[in-house]
């Protein structure tokens, strides 16, 4: 039985990465790009290949995962960074645990392919930031991944308010406060296609942490 899922890929300005990016799309998946205020055609790339396009122009990660889970029609929901520093091929691997009802979510812990695949600086901030979620939501959690899988409905169920770079701890903290079920799965991490926004740079990586130890402060599992 072929299991149908949509996939919710965050953009902003990847119209180089789009391409291969899309290319990996496991039969069964549906790509829905969220275009975030890309100037690079990004959108007219997608559409091109075949992807399902909802342009939310509110800046923020938050908001174009917010943006994409409202469009999304499957059960199952994914979200996946759209700069080619993951395989959609994987996605199979991190669903799977939801669909055998072995987990609620699932994160994909990134395993770097080469160096400079993840900078150090944001795998620092990463190390530290999983180390709170660990103390404080008792998740027993290593990487806060880019590539996860729950229920659509769930996820709506969970009333993520974050619109920012804070949305994927926000999702994790509400989750574990109500009891979900978190897994993670390894994916292979490539080097991204162009420059990152957020972990390409310091300052987007302190811009990144300052928006998680908000969340922090204000979500209280």
């Amino acid at each position: 039985m072929l299991i149908r899922v949509d996939v919710v890929l965050p953009c902003l300005d990847e119209a180089a990465a789009l391409p291969g990016v899309l290319s990996g799309l496991p039969p069964g998946y549906r790509a829905i790009v969220v275009d975030n205020g890309s100037r690079d055609g990004s959108a007219e790339v997608a559409r091109r290949h075949g992807a399902v396009v909802v342009d939310e122009p509110r800046r923020g990660f938050g908001s174009a995962c917010a943006a994409g889970i409202a469009a999304a029609t499957a059960d199952l929901v994914a979200i996946c960074d759209a700069d080619g520093s993951l395989d959609l091929a994987d996605l199979p691997r991190v669903v799977h645990p939801v669909t055998d009802g072995h987990a609620d979510l699932v994160l994909g812990r990134r395993v770097p392919t080469m160096r400079g695949a993840w900078p150090l600086h944001a795998r620092l901030a990463n190390r530290v930031l999983a180390g709170q979620i660990r103390r404080r939501a008792g998740a027993a959690l290593t990487d806060l991944g880019p590539m996860r899988a729950a229920r659509r409905e769930a996820l709506l169920a969970l009333d993520v308010r974050d619109r920012r770079s804070g949305y994927p701890l926000e999702t994790v903290l509400l989750a574990a406060a109500r009891g979900w079920r978190i897994a993670e799965v390894d994916v292979p991490y490539f080097p991204r296609t162009g420059r990152s926004k957020v972990t390409g740079t310091v300052r987007g990586t302190l811009t990144a942490v300052h928006d998680m130890r908000r969340v922090l402060v204000e979500v209280q599992p």
